[in-house]
């Protein structure tokens, strides 16, 4: 038995990340049913008025395609960080949501920015990050499944793309990095038992052996 500690379940982990996809598609259907204009409560740069953005922009979205092109990988990553950053993983969501939302008010064009895109951004480029500086084998794992499926991204963050807001997918990734930076060191219960295991297999090597592994090394 390497640990006491309960691992995070996958029932557990979905439980935030379904939350906020029944709040996005909940009121956007209550936009499309009631004729709403929600758009001006987007982040309007470097103005009173798009304040409000900053909590409001990535629930809103211009339309069904905009708002599934979101659902998806914003499920997907949230789901991964909270399945294996448990521990870290509501403050490193808020921060980076926050932050992004921050980050657009103040350096983004002057329009109304809206769609959770850059909270997408942001949450990928948390979980690639956080295998680089992590270096255990499942963060590694994972950074090569985010390479994998969303490689395509990249383009997002260059600007000249007609109704994107390529500076909330900039500044996101920029943000998701950030904080996997932060959070690095805060040790996840499935590094901890693999650092258990580790030590538990040197443990029983040296048990095995007469004389020490390092006795024939060369000390001079």
């Amino acid at each position: 038995m390497i640990s006491n500690h309960k691992h995070t379940t996958l029932k557990q982990a979905i439980k935030y990340p379904l939350f906020f996809v029944f709040l996005m598609w909940s009121l956007h259907i209550i936009k499309v049913l009631g004729g709403f204009h929600w758009n001006i409560y987007g982040i309007h740069p470097r103005e009173a008025d798009g304040l409000i953005g900053i909590l409001m922009s990535p629930l809103l979205h211009s339309g069904f395609k905009h708002l599934m092109s979101n659902t998806i990988p914003l499920f997907l990553m949230f789901t991964l960080i909270s399945l294996f950053y448990s521990k870290v993983a509501k403050v490193s969501f808020i921060a980076i949501y926050l932050l992004t939302g921050i980050s657009v008010w103040f350096f983004g064009r002057h329009v109304y920015h809206i769609g959770a895109s850059g909270v997408v951004y942001g949450l990928i480029s948390f979980v690639f990050w956080s295998g680089i500086f992590r270096k255990n084998f499942k963060s590694v794992i994972l950074t090569i499944i985010i390479i994998f499926l969303y490689s395509g991204y990249i383009a997002g963050v260059f600007p000249g793309q007609e109704g994107i807001s390529w500076e909330s997918h900039l500044l996101g990734a920029i943000v998701g990095m950030l904080v996997a930076f932060i959070v690095r060191n805060v040790q996840e219960q499935h590094e901890i038992d693999d650092i258990r295991r580790e030590n538990m297999r040197v443990d029983n090597y040296e048990e095995n052996y007469f004389f020490d592994r390092d006795v024939f090394e060369d000390k001079s």
